[in-house]
C-alpha cells in the first residue's frame, strides 16, 4: 500500500476527513464531560460546523462519485463549511484577544434557542458574552478556538484537494 496522499482515492481522502472531524468532536466532548470544560456559544457553533463538515466528508466518501463535477461539488461544499467554521473560530479568537469590558455570562444556548429567533440567537452569539473570552485550555501556546481555526483551514484545503486531484496525480504532470 502506498502511503503517499496523492495515490489515495477520493473515497479514502474523504473518509479520512470524516475521521478527523469525528475525532475533533469526540475530543471536544471528552473535554466537556470528563474534564469539565464547558463550551460557550462560539464553541457550540464550531462543533456544529465540524459536524456539518464531517457529514459532507462522510456522504462524499460513501458516495465516491466517478464524475469530476460531483467530486468538485463535494470539495467546494466541504470548503464552504470549513470557511464558515474558520470564520466563527476566528471571531472567537478575536474575542479572546480583545475581551469585552463588561464580563458577564450570557444565557445558555438552549434558552436562547427557545426564546429568540435564529437571527436573534446568531446576533447575540456573534456579539459575544464574557464567558467566550475565557481561555481555560491551551496546547503549544494556542487556545482551543485557535486550534479549531487551524483545523478548519487544513480540512478546507484537504476537501478541495480531494475534489480536484485525480488518483495518482501528485500535483504535477508526469512526462513519458
Amino acid at each position: 500500500m502506498n502511503l503517499l496522499p496523492y495515490s489515495w482515492s477520493f473515497r479514502t481522502r474523504f473518509l479520512l476527513g470524516f475521521a478527523a472531524c469525528a475525532s475533533l468532536l469526540a475530543y471536544a466532548l471528552y473535554e466537556q464531560f470528563q474534564e469539565g470544560l464547558m463550551p460557550c456559544a462560539f464553541c457550540i457553533f464550531q462543533r456544529l460546523a465540524f459536524a456539518a463538515l464531517g457529514l459532507v466528508f462522510l456522504v462524499g466518501g460513501l458516495h465516491a462519485p466517478r464524475s469530476t463535477g460531483l467530486r468538485k461539488f463535494y470539495g467546494v461544499l466541504g470548503l464552504l463549511f470549513a470557511l464558515i467554521g474558520a470564520g466563527i473560530a476566528a471571531r472567537h479568537v478575536w474575542v479572546q484577544i480583545h475581551p469585552p469590558k463588561l464580563s458577564m455570562c450570557g444565557s445558555p444556548l438552549e434558552f436562547m434557542m427557545q426564546t429568540m429567533s435564529i437571527e436573534g440567537v446568531l446576533r447575540k452569539v456573534l456579539t459575544a458574552s464574557g464567558d467566550c473570552s475565557n481561555s481555560d485550555w491551551k496546547f503549544l501556546g494556542l487556545t482551543m478556538p485557535a486550534w479549531s481555526m487551524l483545523w478548519f483551514a487544513w480540512l478546507g484545503i484537504w476537501s478541495v484537494r480531494a475534489g480536484w486531484l485525480r488518483r495518482g496525480a501528485p500535483g504535477r504532470r508526469r512526462f513519458k
